[in-house]
């Protein structure tokens, strides 16, 4: 009689559970239902959990204070830098999202050639919409314009990786009607916000060598093959479709060149001798490869004194991990003879971040006279000269060139270090 009586009770324990468990999970499922029909898809869904472990960007707090302006949002960068992980950090607790991603035919085509009263239908019912990889749409400039002239309570955010013609597409037609932003790989300052000053200190050499670019970070095991493959796959895939690239191989050998003359003034004619063409074609395709994030150039300083170098340039990566990937060189600091190089590479290229995302509209150039007397960084800013050193070895005694302290007395000095550099970040 027992052995009934606790049968009957483990039954009704069993069925309790299964209907409980059941019920559960016909909640959990319809929650996410009206999640993914009015906010996100269920990979979207799936990406908000992640951002809850995401390392801060510094540029969020700045977009988030632009929704109040009402224009569109446009978001550039490298592909791979985390533009849609970004974009997701950006919902900020809006309850009606829709988010395409023009990756996808059927969303492009959602917003290709439409007319006003289209688009309005398509985003007025929503607070927030996010357009990804906007660069696919068809004539996006003259739809950007047309969204920002419904001046909807809608707040609009587009990302486009570094397509070529990108820029000028948006440009023209929606003059005054964006708000622009860059975005490029983690910087220095992001990671130390989500661990610590010391924690980056100590890997600073890991940085130095693989850089920054959002799966490396995350993922510093396979660090090597995500180089690998993200220069071979997305590097150049910009390029190589535009229609003025006639080509390819010249870019991949102007890059690699580029790369063994990080840290030293560029001359577009050795250049030209090099690769075998034109000095206009060599200074095209490196105006590319800015527009595509992988390069920027600093111009020399010049007030027209007699000694200065007054047209050099010297050009950087945006990316240390980019640059070694190329040479395919991941060889330990102790190994290389391109430390130097590698030390102010990432300083100068962090210090472009740290200014664009601060809204610290300096410009940057660097100084050297005839007689070799260099000065690796200035800062213009607001009339004030800033200059910098950079110095793997904190050791190595540095001084600012007599020559430029007698034209520019008023200028600063400082030797960037690895005992110093987090003030230079700031």
């Amino acid at each position: 009689m027992r052995f009934r009586k606790q049968t009957f009770w483990r039954v009704k324990i069993c069925v309790f559970m299964y209907i409980f468990t059941f019920l559960t999970t016909k909640f959990i499922l319809n929650l996410e239902i009206v999640f993914s029909v009015f906010l996100f898809s269920k990979n979207d869904l799936l990406l908000l959990r992640k951002t809850c472990n995401m390392i801060g960007r510094l540029i969020k707090d700045s977009i988030l204070a632009d929704y109040r302006r009402k224009k569109v949002i446009v978001l550039l960068g490298a592909r791979q830098v985390g533009k849609t992980t970004l974009l997701s950090a950006l919902w900020n607790g809006a309850e009606k999202v829709l988010s395409l991603n023009c990756d996808d035919y059927d969303d492009a085509m959602l917003l290709e050639g439409k007319t006003s009263t289209e688009l309005k239908y398509l985003l007025s019912p929503y607070e927030l919409v996010f357009i990804d990889e906007v660069q696919r749409v068809k004539n996006i400039g003259l739809t950007l314009k047309i969204i920002a002239d419904l001046k909807l309570n809608t707040q609009v955010v587009v990302t486009g990786s570094s397509s070529l013609s990108l820029a000028d597409e948006i440009n023209e037609p929606a003059t005054g009607r964006l708000i622009e932003y860059n975005l490029f790989p983690f910087s220095l300052s992001e990671l130390a916000n989500s661990t610590s000053e010391r924690e980056e200190q100590r890997l600073l050499e890991n940085r130095m060598i693989y850089g920054l670019y959002p799966e490396v970070v995350t993922e510093p095991g396979d660090a090597k093959r995500t180089l690998v493959t993200l220069t071979n796959n997305y590097l150049y895939k910009d390029l190589f479709a535009y229609k003025g690239i006639k080509k390819p191989e010249i870019i991949q050998k102007l890059v690699r060149a580029l790369a063994l003359q990080l840290g030293s003034e560029v001359s577009y004619n050795e250049l030209s001798n090099l690769l075998g063409v034109d000095k206009s074609t060599v200074e095209n395709y490196i105006n590319l490869l800015e527009k595509c994030f992988v390069v920027f150039r600093l111009d020399s300083f010049s007030r027209n004194l007699r000694n200065e170098i007054k047209k050099g340039k010297k050009i950087y990566f945006y990316d240390n991990g980019v640059r070694n990937a190329v040479l395919s060189n991941f060889a330990p600091l102790e190994l290389r003879n391109d430390v130097g190089a590698l030390w102010e590479n990432l300083m100068v290229s962090e210090r472009v971040k740290r200014n664009s995302y601060s809204g610290n509209f300096a410009q940057l150039f660097f100084w050297r006279t005839h007689e070799q007397h260099e000065i690796d960084l200035i800062e213009e800013q607001d009339g004030i000269l800033h200059t910098f050193e950079f110095k793997w070895n904190g050791k190595a005694r540095s001084s600012q060139p007599k020559a430029f302290v007698n034209s520019y007395p008023n200028s600063t000095y400082e030797v960037i270090t690895p005992e110093n550099y987090w003030s230079f970040l700031k």
